[in-house]
């Protein structure tokens, strides 16, 4: 992520950033309330709402973002809310500092705002950090694929193949603007894919 991005997301979370709302989505709400706990990753996690939405129902959550000033927020408000999660400042298409085999990966706005190389770096890691039967769960925007820009394209939904089945997909618009999705994925069996790839 170039250095021009970090400056400007630092400087957003000396206030509150627009998507920082402090509320869990409803889709978020319904998953948990239909599966039972296990671990979650929170990728683009900023001040950690879904992370302790997530552990005081029951999951092991851990909640990434690479700026630190809101991963610093996440820890208080983890604390006042007296609930356990682990915090760690890191950029999600690396993920060094990220181990272990999660149930749910959870991204609410962060794929979206990645380059093309970043994204597919991103999926990559999902490899190592999920199993057979884990989901992802993600928000995002779209774009149209021959446009530039912030947002997600039918080839970047696609790319998730590789490792996930699409079961579900949701398109609706941001706040009554802009085109966005949520999408449901669930890895597959490692012999689904050879089956698949012959």
């Amino acid at each position: 992520m170039s250095w021009l991005k970090q400056l400007y997301f630092n400087l957003l979370y000396l206030r509150k950033p627009p998507w920082d709302t402090q509320v869990s989505p409803p889709e978020l709400l319904e998953y948990i309330n239909n599966n039972p706990p296990g671990c979650a990753l929170d990728l683009g996690c900023g001040t950690g709402t879904n992370v302790i939405t997530l552990a005081q129902n029951g999951w092991q959550a851990v909640g990434v973002d690479y700026v630190k000033r809101a991963i610093h927020d996440a820890h208080q408000k983890a604390t006042q809310a007296g609930v356990q999660a682990v915090f760690i400042a890191d950029d999600v298409t690396k993920l060094e500092k990220v181990a272990g085999v999660f149930n749910l990966v959870l991204d609410i706005g962060c794929f979206h705002s990645l380059a093309d190389e970043e994204k597919q770096r991103y999926i990559n890691n999902l490899e190592r950090l999920t199993k057979p039967g884990s989901t992802v769960l993600l928000y995002g925007f779209l774009r149209e694929t021959d446009s530039s820009g912030t947002g997600m394209d039918e080839r970047d939904i696609l790319a998730f193949e590789k490792l996930f089945s699409l079961s579900k997909r949701v398109d609706g618009t941001d706040r009554g603007q802009r085109p966005s999705t949520w999408l449901t994925f669930v890895r597959v069996p490692g012999d689904f894919l050879e089956i698949a790839i012959k």
